[in-house]
């Protein structure tokens, strides 16, 4: 396990890296017996830099919940993330590709509760009860450690990505709002356009058979810290496309249907 120094360091070369936009060697490859625990405390110390310059947290965000994904990194549950007040950005967003280390694109369905979620023995009747609504989403990913070193070819772990904010970059959320029970969720799909090219589809199946037990999850990893999920945030839900790699110049667009499209661009 990293020492409560090594923790800090590695929480300064993730906001270091953000800033300057250049990509820092995975800490993994330096300390092959960082765990998962390690990468969640790396991640709650970035946080507070960031909290310390003005930021608010104003959600939470749920990763690698399929199963693509997570024999991918070599896990067998999903991961989490903070949101920021600086990661939300308008439906329809034009942003400078440039802001971002090696940007991705995947496709999300957003639960925002009127109440607030705590528990390690929660229903998805529970998670449908305590939301407001629900809104289609796009989740802008980054990496501000190497996914791929390019001198060595070392490829990061999963404690990696965790301590990289589980490489959350940015939300963009829809215009409408629904009803979480007008919508069947498992089937609720999207398709996800770079350029007009059809790069991905998907169900909210895909999101551990139903996108509220993306919250479930993430309660009842939550619940032995006595950490609830806070009426009024945003909780995204989960990925049910792979990530899309972005450049600028490129034009995203999920159709999601009936729940309308969520789009977002890069100059």
């Amino acid at each position: 396990m990293l020492t409560s120094e090594q923790i800090q360091l590695s929480a300064r070369m993730h906001h270091a890296a953000e800033k300057a936009r250049k990509p820092f060697a995975a800490f993994s490859q330096t300390y092959p017996n960082m765990t998962i625990e390690d990468g969640y405390a790396v991640q709650a110390a970035w946080i507070k830099i960031k909290e310390g310059e003005g930021r608010k947290v104003i959600g939470r965000k749920v990763g690698l919940t399929s199963r693509a994904m997570q024999e991918a990194m070599k896990i067998d549950e999903p991961d989490f993330g903070t949101l920021l007040d600086d990661m939300l950005f308008e439906n329809g967003a034009i942003l400078p590709a440039s802001d971002f280390i090696d940007p991705r694109v995947e496709v999300e369905i957003t639960f925002v509760l009127k109440q607030d979620l705590f528990g390690d023995d929660l229903s998805v009747e529970d998670v449908l009860d305590a939301t407001d609504y629900i809104v289609p989403s796009l989740e802008l990913i980054a990496a501000r450690s190497h996914r791929v070193d390019p001198e060595t070819g070392y490829t990061r772990k999963v404690y990696d990505t965790i301590s990289d904010n589980a490489a959350n970059a940015g939300i963009i959320v829809g215009s409408q709002k629904f009803d979480p029970r007008d919508v069947d969720l498992r089937w609720a799909g999207a398709i996800l356009y770079r350029n007009d090219i059809v790069e991905e589809t998907g169900l909210g199946a895909g999101i551990l058979d139903h996108p509220a037990r993306g919250l479930i999850w993430l309660a009842k990893r939550f619940a032995p810290h006595g950490v609830k999920l806070d009426a009024g945030q945003y909780i995204m839900s989960g990925s049910f496309t792979r990530p899309v790699m972005a450049s600028a110049g490129d034009n995203f667009k999920a159709d999601f249907g009936p729940l309308g499209c969520v789009s977002l661009g890069f100059s």
